[in-house]
């Protein structure tokens, strides 16, 4: 069983404290080179999701059978496995985006994101907290990829969610801005990635301090003495 407190330290720490690619700075080749919008960002975010959830719970059933030597290419197989199932799923019924995603699916084998909770995490603790852990950190991976996406697409082309219609063939991107618009090519390139991504750190870190020093001005509530309570 999880407490309700294990629950939630393992949300926040997935989603905004230890967020794998705002504070740990891991799987920087799919954050830059996939996320030129933001369907390709929240694809490969799901299937890394997958992967890392089933891995975990994985991982932590089977750590008191694998010898202490050999984890890592044991981690690296049962990833592998993974990745080859996902793979085959988005050829077979996501053909078009599968060729666009290329070859960052395959790549998710050797993400530090995936091997990192998988060593750091699931190896340590229990097969439902290791489950929430990778589910919690994939879609801290899910929400930066994403508006990164849509950020980089949205300034660079003026729409958003090109490409849907290879998932959901019956809708079609938004045209945010108009058809006039020039389009802003840094935008779409590896260095207004890296510009856009240093911008959502500068960002989080600003939440952060700003959360700290809230915490710090919060007045403390006086607590009854045993002599004011008479």
């Amino acid at each position: 069983m999880i407490t309700r407190e294990e629950f939630n330290t393992i949300a926040r720490n997935g989603l905004w404290k230890q967020n794998s690619s705002l504070v740990q700075i891991l799987g920087l080749c799919p954050l830059l080179a996939v996320t030129t919008n933001a369907v390709n960002g929240i694809m490969l975010s799901l299937a890394t999701i997958l992967v890392m959830a089933v891995a975990n719970v994985a991982v932590a059933s089977l750590r008191n059978f694998i010898p202490h030597e050999i984890r890592i290419p044991v981690f690296i197989l049962i990833v592998a496995a993974l990745v080859t199932v996902v793979d085959l799923l988005f050829n077979s019924n996501l053909h078009e985006l599968y060729l666009v995603l290329g070859i960052f699916i395959p790549l998710i084998v050797t993400n530090c994101i995936v091997l990192a909770r998988v060593e750091a995490f699931a190896a340590k603790n229990s097969p439902l907290q290791s489950t929430f852990d990778g589910i919690f950190m994939g879609l801290g991976m899910l929400w930066t990829l994403a508006l990164l996406g849509a950020m980089r697409e949205l300034i660079g082309n003026g729409t958003l969610f090109a490409g849907i219609d290879m998932v959901f063939p019956n809708l079609q991107p938004i045209q945010l801005l108009p058809e006039s618009y020039p389009n802003f090519l840094l935008a779409m390139l590896p260095p207004g990635a890296f510009i856009l991504l240093g911008c959502m750190i500068a960002w989080k870190n600003w939440m952060d301090a700003r959360a700290t020093e809230r915490a710090r001005l919060k007045p403390v509530a006086p607590v009854a003495t045993a002599a004011g309570a008479h």
